[in-house]
């Protein structure tokens, strides 16, 4: 696992030990930000199943400005740190352990906008469609807004959640990835 493109790239990431984390693997990370970017003019991130932080540091790297990382995982969390710390990134992030309903509960109560938001929930207890009406309802999203999920192939997720609409959709063997956004004009 590495850092793909950007400030840090090829920067080696540590990977969470045990078997409740599943790091996006590299292949599939380059074609994710190849779909919604690849690079960045700043902005505030959004990676609210952290694992080892591999997206958002990504992000970071591509050029987002800060990044929130939340996991409820201690391990995870470790991890995220030190992997913000070898990556130089400590100074653009909150990391915060957290259950990821609660920790939008909180942000709700933030004046924030995220730019790109990262749910790569574990697949087995995933509510990626709730949390999505949950941003978009407590307008936590800019208009701007790019939302990533990563959920199981078979999980098939609503065109329209709230104001925001599936703008691409990919497979990468059991993984699916699901790009939501605001119609232009929609806000």
């Amino acid at each position: 696992m590495r850092v793909v493109a950007g400030l840090r790239k090829g920067h080696p990431l540590q990977a969470v030990p045990g078997k409740d984390t599943r790091p996006t693997v590299d292949k599939v990370k380059e074609s994710l930000f190849s779909k919604i970017g690849p690079f960045f003019k700043g902005g505030l991130a959004l990676d609210l199943y952290a694992g080892t932080g591999g997206l958002g540091i990504e992000a970071l790297s591509r050029g987002m400005d800060r990044c929130i990382f939340v996991d409820s995982n201690g391990k995870a969390i470790q991890v995220v740190k030190e992997n913000l710390k070898s990556t130089r990134f400590q100074e653009q992030a909150e990391v915060y352990r957290n259950d990821a309903n609660r920790a939008l509960s909180v942000l709700c109560k933030r004046d924030v906008k995220f730019d790109l938001v990262f749910l790569d929930p574990p697949y087995a207890r995933q509510t990626i469609e709730s949390q999505i009406a949950i941003m978009d309802v407590n307008g936590i999203l800019s208009p701007e807004a790019i939302v990533v999920a990563e959920h199981d192939v078979n999980d098939v997720l609503a065109d329209e959640i709230g104001d925001l609409r599936k703008q691409k959709e990919a497979t990468y063997g059991i993984t699916t990835i699901s790009i939501y956004t605001y119609d232009k004009g929609e806000r």
